[in-house]
């Protein structure tokens, strides 16, 4: 069974890609890149000037999920190209550079720095607080905010697709997804972290993660990811990928059914380890076959 997907005309070799924040040291991205089942690999969040993060403990689960804060921990936009050109000569699978702003002219600044490192796709990271708003409303919040920041990245790179990523916790995502598209975004990535949650540690009496709350991840949001990938996919002409609890080859399926076409696997990894893509990807084919589904095509969308 052929897994093969074509995203923005760029070529997989199965739907399955990494996504930022889990694997975030280069090295071990390019270990993850000669895992058998993974097509891609998405970079941590960059930020013009190097970020420590938040206090830890970052990262809790619990039964269904994980909550994390990890406060967009990356050493910087100088040495992010360093290392994605380090990247660039290990693997010959698809990056996808997540870039994250403050500021709306950071945007710009930041694609043309990482645009010298020629990666395949660039992901402008709409979901965290734009403190030119006084409300600190995170960009993909607000349907023409996000659309001003993919307009202004556009501006000034061409040649490179841009992936919106987008949040949840917006009144409307299909409006903020129709924005983004008619702005020129070559794709859509959905969903970021829901939330902001908490988890307390009754002995201690006191939040568990540092910085009291944090975003959800892993199985408890798949259903809210797959209503919105599906939403997205009935508003918009272009690609999606998917994100958000995937732990299973029906998981991946679900997502494609909901019109995803590339698959996400973050918070997964915690539990599975690296192999869970070869894992999910052997079980995927599995499943197609005995369903008689002849190609993933036929089935994207579908619902």
């Amino acid at each position: 069974m052929n897994l093969k997907t074509t995203f923005c005309k760029i070529k997989f070799s199965s739907p399955l890609i990494s996504v930022s924040g889990i694997v975030v040291d280069t090295n071990r991205n390019i270990n993850l890149s000669k895992i058998k089942g993974v097509s891609g690999i998405t970079t941590k969040s960059i930020s013009i000037l190097p970020r420590e993060g938040n206090p830890i403990p970052r990262v809790a689960s619990f039964k269904v999920g994980y909550i994390n804060s990890v406060g967009l921990r990356n050493p910087g936009v100088h040495q992010a190209i360093k290392d994605i050109k380090l990247l660039k000569q290990k693997t010959n699978k698809p990056i996808i550079v997540s870039i994250v702003a403050f500021q709306m002219m950071e945007f710009s600044l930041l694609v043309q720095e990482i645009a010298k490192c020629e990666p395949d796709f660039i992901e402008l990271n709409l979901s965290c607080p734009n403190v030119d708003d006084e409300a600190g409303k995170p960009f993909a919040t607000d349907p023409f905010i996000a659309a001003i920041a993919v307009t202004e990245v556009k501006k000034v790179i061409k040649h490179i697709p841009i992936i919106a990523k987008l949040t949840p916790n917006t009144l409307d995502i299909k409006r903020v997804a129709h924005e983004v598209e008619m702005a020129g975004a070559d794709a859509i990535s959905a969903i970021n972290t829901t939330g902001p949650g908490m988890l307390i540690d009754i002995k201690k009496r006191k939040p568990i993660i540092g910085n009291r709350v944090g975003g959800i991840s892993g199985q408890a949001i798949k259903p809210i990811a797959l209503r919105c990938v599906n939403d997205i996919f009935k508003t918009v002409k272009i690609p999606i990928i998917g994100i958000g609890g995937i732990s299973s080859a029906q998981d991946a399926i679900e997502m494609i059914m909901a019109g995803a076409t590339l698959v996400g696997i973050g918070s997964a990894i915690y539990q599975g380890g690296q192999k869970i893509f070869n894992t999910i990807e052997t079980e995927m084919k599995s499943i197609l076959i005995t369903e008689k589904i002849k190609s993933l095509k036929t089935i994207r969308g579908i619902i």
